[in-house]
């Protein structure tokens, strides 16, 4: 790709920079902002690069970055551009892309399904979750937080580029998995200890909305109610556990039997 190079930060990249922190925005021009040399460089492995705003300091020690256009800033004219209170010297925009998937080939995988998750930083860091336990595919209800604002792929930590996010509807994506015989698990505080029941390979573990848990609708759907108890048992203890916390010790037990199974 032949890169153009551009030295001046004009009204209009800044404005664009701007408007892609705001979700009408990217859905309308079907891109999105990602900051910091970890995440721009994840996401460019996976995203194409539409414009590529860094000081002259980064481009000399980092690798080239692919992108339609290169703009060169100086370290205050990023300040005035950055979301981060400590700027690293690079942004990028990339395009939004399509996300594929079919019944058939999650059948044989795990999966997470969320149920309006709402707190960016906890979509981000469930990501974030799926991705070290080799969930590749997420769906998420319509009513998540947008998987590509700016605070969400921050807290992806540049996981993005390796994890597609789905957005469906979760009642029929449910019950047409069932035709598919896919295993279903649900978190819930009340539920089969995950530590002890039976736990298959493949499968799509409902995580629910961080205040009220999964619905009713949904639940009517999910056989198998899972629980993480609190230790020891008879203890007072938190109300319940933040629901990216819950998706970590989940895909950990998941993963974990499937690597006793293998004798690994």
């Amino acid at each position: 790709m032949t890169q153009n190079y551009l030295k001046a930060l004009s009204k209009n990249k800044i404005k664009l920079i701007s408007r892609l922190q705001q979700k009408k925005w990217r859905d309308e021009l079907g891109c999105f902002l990602a900051e910091g040399t970890k995440l721009v460089t994840d996401l460019s492995t996976s995203f194409k690069g539409m414009l590529l705003v860094a000081t002259p300091d980064w481009l000399k020690n980092h690798l080239p970055i692919q992108a339609e256009e290169t703009l060169i800033v100086t370290s205050e004219e990023f300040k005035k551009i950055s979301t981060q209170k400590t700027p690293q010297g690079v942004l990028a925009i990339f395009k939004k892309k399509e996300t594929k998937w079919s019944f058939l080939e999650i059948s044989s995988q795990l999966c997470f399904a969320l149920e309006d998750i709402q707190d960016p930083g906890n979509l981000g860091t469930i990501i974030r979750v799926a991705d070290w336990f080799g969930i590749s595919n997420i769906f998420c209800s319509e009513h998540s937080a947008d998987v590509y604002g700016t605070k969400v792929v921050q807290a992806t930590m540049g996981a993005l580029a390796r994890v597609q996010v789905h957005i469906v509807h979760l009642p029929d994506f449910l019950i047409e998995s069932k035709k598919y015989q896919i295993p279903l698990y649900g978190t819930f505080l009340k539920g089969e200890n995950i530590f002890t029941t039976s736990l298959t390979p493949e499968g799509i573990i409902v995580l629910g909305n961080e205040g009220n848990g999964i619905s009713s609708v949904l639940e009517n759907i999910i056989p198998t109610r899972l629980t993480i108890p609190s230790y020891p048992s008879e203890n007072f203890t938190s109300e319940s556990l933040n629901v990216s916390v819950a998706a970590g010790i989940v895909a950990a037990e998941f993963r974990k039997r499937l690597m006793i199974h293998k004798g690994i």
